[in-house]
């Protein structure tokens, strides 16, 4: 090659690793699919090596291309945050802002978040509704808000999503409770055991099952619309339960709740930004976005 590849074609080439096929990611970065699979045949010639084997399944990426796509990962992050930091300059007259956030990430980062935005631009408006992930998921696809921000990590079509932190689900008992002192508890027992859970739709729940899977989650103790009704409900002792370390941090370090590990289990998971796919964030959004990353060390 002789000059610097396009970050276009590096983001169609994620896209077909993390899809499966060279017709869904080209829905995914909005290319028509035979312009992308042109996109991809001539980026192949110019680097004389095969990135992609089709296999009746779809498009799978070859030793080459796995190595491209995990060179191509981290630069399309950094362009992405330079974007996002370009476009936060354009606040004049963009001051405010509709967004919506998931409960965990309302209650326990958006107040950081909002006082540092605030310092930087005391007269900017922003109303901020809480709701669960798939509930954030949809306001921001309808165009109800400019701007979400979800813990459900799970790919929505029509939807950019963009990590700005994590956090990580822990198991959680009261101090009396029979797992208090095990070294772990396994998968398999922890899918078995009726939970004190949030509802359908939120991103803890989401995360959750999916970890679990292809087990089926026991039928809950008892489902609660939000975190502190969970908290407080694994507390009194009515079940076990699993949460955000945000979320349980206090009263594990009054002794009022205690962590128990889940065996081969980690479940650590990004917290994201989502927008609608060809509208990126400007002025105080980008702005809100860029401020999320630097609180978590980005």
């Amino acid at each position: 090659m002789t000059s610097y590849p396009s970050l276009e074609v590096l983001e169609l080439l994620v896209a077909i690793a993390d899809h499966g096929s060279v017709g869904a990611g080209a829905r995914a970065v909005g290319m028509a699919g035979p312009n992308a699979s042109r996109t991809v045949r001539r980026f192949e010639r110019e680097l004389r090596v095969v990135l992609f084997r089709r296999t009746p399944r779809g498009s799978e990426p070859t030793e080459a291309g796995q190595a491209v796509v995990a060179w191509a990962r981290p630069l399309l992050r950094q362009a992405e945050a330079l974007t996002l930091a370009l476009r936060s300059l354009e606040s004049a007259g963009l001051g405010q802002l509709d967004v919506a956030a998931s409960m965990t990430i309302a209650e326990h980062l958006f107040p950081g978040w909002l006082a540092e935005l605030r310092r930087r631009n005391p007269d900017d408006r922003i109303r901020l509704r809480v709701e669960n992930s798939a509930e954030v998921t949809r306001l921001v696809l309808e165009g109800t808000v400019d701007l979400g921000f979800v813990e459900d990590p799970s790919p929505t079509p029509g939807l950019t999503h963009h990590p700005v932190t994590r956090d990580r689900l822990v198991l959680v008992v009261a101090p009396d409770h029979a797992w208090h002192g095990r070294a772990g508890v396994d998968p398999d027992e922890l899918a078995a055991t009726p939970l004190v859970s949030r509802e359908v739709g939120s991103g803890t729940r989401a995360v959750l099952e999916h970890a679990l899977a292809p087990r089926t989650l026991a039928p809950a103790a008892v489902v609660l619309n939000s975190n502190a009704g969970v908290r407080a409900s694994i507390q009194a002792g009515v079940a076990a339960g699993v949460l955000s370390d945000l979320v349980v941090a206090d009263p594990v370090r009054a002794g009022e709740l205690v962590v128990v590990p889940i065996t081969g289990l980690d479940l650590v998971r990004p917290l994201l930004a989502v927008w609608r796919t060809g509208q990126p964030p400007r002025g105080i959004a980008a702005e809100l976005v860029a401020v999320a990353e630097r609180s978590a060390g980005h």
